[in-house]
């Protein structure tokens, strides 16, 4: 009998639905140099994960089955690798590691670059530090990075209300711009209090007719819903960015961007530490709040990535590692 250590993780040996998901003993990963080790205690639940357990990923970076799911993680660092001088054991860290490569986050433990984690905002427990990563990053790079936000631009946010939408509204917000979403009413209210300056309810009204001179477009809706993206050119001013997160940018939209002096743009998020160290600062400082709609045990996976799929969460869904 091998003494391997082992861990529990959620695994699949076929693509398909929730039910394809189970629990299993797996071999423990261990760090390389550079990497740490870190002990699971939340992870966060994502789109990308219940389209990756049906289709196998993007572009097919997890490969044929088994594999195992997640990205985002908080947790505390139980290993060092040769060379890692930003942590140490007993850390407690968050992280986005590996994306878009497999990162098997579903697990008691993860293995990954030191420099992809960041100490964990220290205000808030490992559930909800594990709701932040992917969706936070997404949000910050998407508005810093892809356009370049400036204090006094006017920014519109579509699907506000979700886990990328509710903290885009927020960085937005901090970064001066006045900020517009759209959501379904009930989630106006709260989308006030994040500090959305207009909400519109996209199930009474066409966005385009009542939002017009924009700066800035984060479209985390897409061109297969109800051609979003293309919808969204005719909201902004001469020279404005659209920035479409969940399906990137088609020829024909591209071609329709520039015919009218836009700028729109493709979009995937990468690890990055130091992001997610200034991210931290912002929920220490009570700048951000994160919202975790539910909190589902690791054995449950299946039927956390199911709420998600359903997209009419507020906020994220969050498995918790160590129950």
């Amino acid at each position: 009998m091998s003494s391997e250590p082992t861990m529990r993780a959620i695994t699949q040996d076929s693509l398909g639905g929730p039910e394809v998901l189970r629990l299993a003993d797996l071999p423990r990963p261990r760090p390389i140099p550079t990497e740490v080790q870190v002990r699971v205690h939340a992870a966060g639940v994502n789109p990308v994960d219940w389209k990756s357990r049906e289709s196998g990923g993007i572009a097919g970076l997890l490969g044929a089955p088994p594999f195992v799911l997640g990205w985002d993680v908080s947790g505390v660092v139980t290993e060092v690798g040769f060379g890692v001088h930003t942590l140490k054991v007993g850390d407690e860290v968050y992280g986005m590691p590996w994306f878009p490569r497999p990162a098997a986050a579903y697990a008691e433990y993860v293995t990954a670059p030191s420099r992809q984690f960041a100490l964990k905002p220290r205000t808030v427990g490992h559930e909800t530090a594990a709701a932040v990563p992917l969706a936070g990053l997404t949000a910050w790079q998407s508005l810093v990075d892809a356009a370049g936000v400036e204090a006094g631009q006017r920014v519109l946010i579509h699907a506000a209300a979700g886990g990328v939408g509710h903290l885009a509204v927020q960085f937005a917000k901090h970064l001066g711009a006045h900020v517009i979403g759209t959501a379904s009413a009930a989630k106006h209210d709260w989308l006030r209090e994040l500090g959305a300056d207009e909400v519109v309810d996209y199930t009474r009204v066409r966005f385009e007719d009542v939002v017009s001179d924009v700066d800035v477009v984060i479209d985390l809706v897409g061109e297969a819903q109800d051609a979003t993206t293309t919808r969204s050119l005719q909201t902004l001013r001469p020279g404005g960015t659209i920035v479409a997160v969940p399906s990137g940018v088609a020829p024909e939209v591209l071609e329709g961007a520039r015919a009218r002096g836009l700028n729109a743009t493709a979009f995937l998020v990468e690890p990055d530490g130091a992001a997610l160290s200034r991210i931290a600062g912002l929920i220490d400082e009570g700048v951000v709040r994160v919202e975790v709609a539910d909190v589902l045990p690791l054995a449950e996976a299946g039927e956390a990535q199911r709420r998600v799929r359903e997209g009419r969460t507020r906020g994220k869904i969050v498995l918790s590692v160590t129950d």
